[in-house]
């Protein structure tokens, strides 16, 4: 791996850290870095679930280094608002789940990452925004996307067009966060998390986070209907199906083969 994304495999969990101290920040490498590792893990059958958090105590990330766009040079920014879009596409795009453990500051394209992952659980001092407007930018990674999704209009525009940063306890009073834990507790509150969902069938779960994702693109409920029926027949072509109705009946637990 690189110094700026650490990755470490802990049976079927994948950790990834953004490493790039003081404030892990994002660069155009560690964008191209995060791209390639997560499809690498779709790749890898025994990777059921994948959690992301940042190195240190203060920051999960920071965000784009703004001296990256201190020149207004129009083509470093083109380049970097598709390294952004392409890297947090394939993090939401993740075959498994993904969870955010947030241990401190997630600001900016910080947390357009944490955005693009399933689930977020914050560190009680963490805090987050999206900031860009203050400094004459945008959030380009999904933030104007996916904010309002969780939170609704009016939260999503008191953040990105009044600049409001928001506590651990007040992200998961609006739904930005799932969960809040204690200093520290972040990575272990993620890891029981994900150890709980490498309970559950991959092959299950991929189909799942499709459908859950399909809602966001305006389809009318008899169309949602339609996909849950062809996804569920669809899962009788493979192991994991069989696998799973007959560990139930047998009383034993299922040894899951991600096909």
């Amino acid at each position: 791996m690189s110094e700026l994304i650490q990755l470490e495999k802990r049976g079927h969990i994948a950790v990834l850290t953004i490493a790039n101290p003081p404030a892990n920040t994002w660069t155009a490498d560690s964008l191209a870095i995060l791209k390639a590792t997560v499809e690498e893990l779709n790749a890898d059958r025994d990777i059921f679930a994948l959690v992301v958090t940042g190195q240190g105590e203060k920051f999960f990330s920071a965000g784009a280094d703004l001296k990256t766009f201190a020149d207004g040079d129009r083509a470093k920014a083109n380049e970097m608002a598709q390294r952004f879009g392409e890297a947090f596409a394939a993090l939401t795009a993740f075959r498994g789940v993904s969870i955010a453990a947030v241990n401190g500051y997630a600001m900016g394209g910080g947390l357009e990452c944490a955005l693009a992952c399933d689930i977020r659980i914050a560190e009680e001092q963490a805090q987050m925004a999206l900031p860009e407007a203050s400094v004459g930018l945008l959030p380009c990674a999904g933030g104007t996307q996916n904010l309002p999704w969780l939170v609704g209009e009016g939260w999503a525009k008191r953040m990105i067009l009044c600049g409001e940063r928001v506590t651990a306890a007040k992200a998961c009073e609006i739904g930005l966060v799932e969960e809040v834990v204690p200093t520290g507790e972040g990575l272990n509150a993620a890891l029981k998390l994900a150890e709980g969902a490498c309970k559950q069938s991959p092959s299950s779960i991929a189909r799942c986070k499709q459908l859950v994702m399909s809602a966001r693109d305006g389809r009318s409920h008899s169309d949602g209907w339609r996909m849950e029926r062809e996804l569920f027949v669809e899962l009788f072509h493979t192991e994991d199906q069989k696998e799973g109705v007959n560990a139930f009946l047998e009383k034993r637990a299922p040894d899951w083969k991600n096909r």
